[in-house]
């Protein structure tokens, strides 16, 4: 085969990649939001300032989903572009030995380009959670107040998260000598996502109360690190109250419905979408 068959396929693939990467990123990211957005806005909740009665209780749970089904598919769908572009780049370019560090580096760099898309949506939906209304349109700088802090609690998210998948995956098919499947896939994804959540929930603790701090809040208190000193010193460790651990069950077992049924989704569409991509050419 010429070079020009060979760059020819070559574009083709990367061209599927980046379609199945899309469709199945964006449709799986929908999905798990929708059903896991209740468990999400008792977390929430239970993570603010005011306390959980005063933010809401147990009404209206599904406050605040506008903003996520307009920003739930774009974020995903970025998230996955770029986390299956680099596999799909140096996966075969490097020895297996050194593909931990290559999936960590990915989802590293797919969380922070997805949360320029995720950050505002996050604080304008968490704001709408605990009923905070905002009189005036949030500004920019408001927006974003909480990216740094994002991007903080979600690359360890993509440090553990992914490839503890990858590895759970690739452990199960060596024990089975197959692919798995879109269920088994789906069961790795929801132990890897349920892990993740628990070492991460201080610094989603954290990320919460900045995204609901005032919108005059000084540069000084709404930093990460002085976020989880404070609520430290006053409050502890506790996985009730304000603590570090507030919210605990709910996004703990938020995390793992939600990762079984978001690698489960990703993996079938992915799935349908390569097979009709493949009878194309």
């Amino acid at each position: 085969m010429s070079n020009d068959g060979n760059n020819h396929g070559q574009n083709n693939i990367t061209k599927n990649v980046f379609i199945t990467s899309l469709v199945s990123g964006a449709v799986a990211g929908l999905i798990c939001d929708f059903i896991s957005f209740p468990l999400d806005t008792l977390k929430t909740r239970l993570q603010s300032q005011q306390g959980f009665i005063k933010a809401g209780g147990f009404k209206r749970l599904y406050l605040g989903l506008g903003p996520v089904m307009i920003g739930s598919a774009p974020s995903a769908a970025l998230f996955f572009i770029t986390y299956e572009g680099i596999k799909e780049i140096f996966q075969h370019r490097i020895p297996e030995y050194y593909h931990p560090i290559m999936h960590m580096t990915a989802a590293s760099l797919g969380e922070a380009i997805a949360c320029i898309i995720r950050v505002p949506v996050e604080v304008v939906k968490q704001r709408k959670q605990v009923l905070i209304e905002d009189t005036d349109k949030l500004p920019i700088k408001t927006l974003y107040r909480g990216y740094g802090s994002t991007v903080i609690r979600d690359l360890p998210l993509g440090l553990i998260q992914l490839p503890l998948w990858e590895y759970f995956k690739l452990c199960w098919k060596r024990v089975v000598g197959r692919e798995c499947s879109v269920m088994e896939g789906a069961i790795c994804g929801s132990l890897s996502v349920a892990i993740s959540a628990i070492v991460t929930t201080p610094l989603d603790v954290a990320k919460t109360r900045i995204m609901l701090s005032n919108a005059s809040a000084k540069k000084d208190e709404v930093k990460i690190c002085a976020m989880i000193k404070t609520i430290y010193q006053e409050h502890g460790t506790k996985g009730y109250g304000n603590g570090l651990f507030a919210g605990f069950t709910p996004r703990v077992g938020g995390f793992t419905l939600s990762g079984f049924i978001f690698f489960g989704v990703y993996e079938k569409v992915r799935e349908i979408c390569i097979s009709s991509l493949s009878q194309e050419h």
